[in-house]
């Protein structure tokens, strides 16, 4: 069984943190400054909670030097308490571990290849020419669709689809109901009509890229589309055919990206953000919550558009005017030519 109390000794070692109060405490588990219990770690790395300091009954806290200096209790010290939390929460977490071995209710294509020490659960199905490596690890009812390939340390949760010419890198992390591959939205009209065009393409994905819940990411119309690098990806996001998104980019949850949209590295993307097709965002750009993106962006820097809540009556105030600002704007332009004459 797994480890999961550690003396702040250790909990120092493995961070490299100064140590400063009872180095053989142990610690139980981790928790926030108002929930945590004597036998708890916590830690502060937003100003804002600074005034829990006081009140916190956390057996020890992981703290920058500036905020250790004003805490008497037991405390490591960082340089950045938020990192130090994120390493260490790996010790205590209790996700369960699959052995490896394929379940006896899976179902594998002969042409496979399953490497020894990958785990393969209740209900899998994998079809042909699949390649899973090693120390892979794919949960029950999952599907890897034919000549897909889900690299070493990958890790599927339950009911994941992986559809055909799927690629996934080493140590990439899907959660459950992710849609990896499916038809891309590609319609031609014709007489009133629309015609299917048949997605011939796949999807790549880089490494050490996580993937959240029910995220959808359609395979490419004619090349694939790629996903690079320790990218991260919330939940229930849809990224349609064609999309390039660039290596340490970050998109929280239920952002819509359209067809062939191009997202740079270094970049963030808030909950909600809406990317309009065959667009161009350059490296280094965050773009706010809610904001819909209908050019191109070739300067790094943040984004935003739509107007912040207020009370409905004022809002509606706001859109009257709204509505009034071509108006506005050409009696603007005929009172500035009356004045040049």
């Amino acid at each position: 069984m797994k480890q999961l109390n550690f003396t702040l000794a250790q909990l120092a070692e493995t961070l490299g943190a100064e140590l400063r109060g009872d180095a053989q405490k142990v610690i139980y588990g981790l928790a926030t400054l108002q929930d945590a219990t004597e036998e708890q770690l916590s830690f502060l790395s937003n100003p804002h909670y600074r005034k829990l300091l006081e009140h916190t009954q956390a057996g020890a806290l992981l703290l920058s030097a500036t905020d250790a200096a004003e805490y008497s209790g037991d405390c490591l010290i960082v340089d950045d308490p938020y990192v130090a939390y994120a390493q260490l929460s790996h010790h205590f977490d209790r996700t369960p571990k699959q052995a490896a071995g394929i379940h006896p209710s899976a179902v594998v294509a002969e042409s496979a290849l399953i490497d020894s020490t990958a785990s393969i659960g209740p209900g899998v199905v994998i079809d042909e020419h699949a390649v899973i490596g090693a120390g892979a690890s794919i949960g029950a009812q999952c599907f890897i669709g034919a000549r897909s390939i889900v690299a070493e340390g990958g890790r599927l949760a339950p009911r994941v689809t992986l559809y055909h010419d799927v690629k996934i890198g080493k140590r990439v992390v899907i959660q459950s109901g992710a849609v990896i591959g499916g038809e891309g939205f590609g319609f031609a009209k014709h007489k009133g009509s629309w015609h299917k065009i048949a997605q011939i393409g796949g999807v790549t994905i880089g490494d050490d890229v996580e993937i959240g819940a029910n995220t959808t990411i359609d395979r490419g119309a004619l090349s694939d589309t790629l996903i690079g690098n320790d990218v991260k990806l919330d939940n229930q996001i849809q990224i349609a055919h064609n999309v390039q998104i660039g290596d340490h980019t970050a998109i929280a949850a239920c952002v819509g990206i359209s067809g062939s949209a191009k997202i740079g590295r270094h970049c963030m993307l808030a909950g909600g953000v809406g990317l309009v097709g065959h667009i161009d965002i350059c490296d280094n750009v965050f773009i706010t919550g809610m904001t819909m993106v209908t050019h191109s962006i070739t300067e790094p820097g943040a984004y935003s558009s739509g107007t912040a809540m207020q009370p409905a009556a004022d809002w509606k105030k706001s859109a009257v005017r709204f509505r009034q600002l071509d108006d506005l704007a050409k009696r603007v332009r005929t009172l500035e030519k009356n004045n040049q004459k």
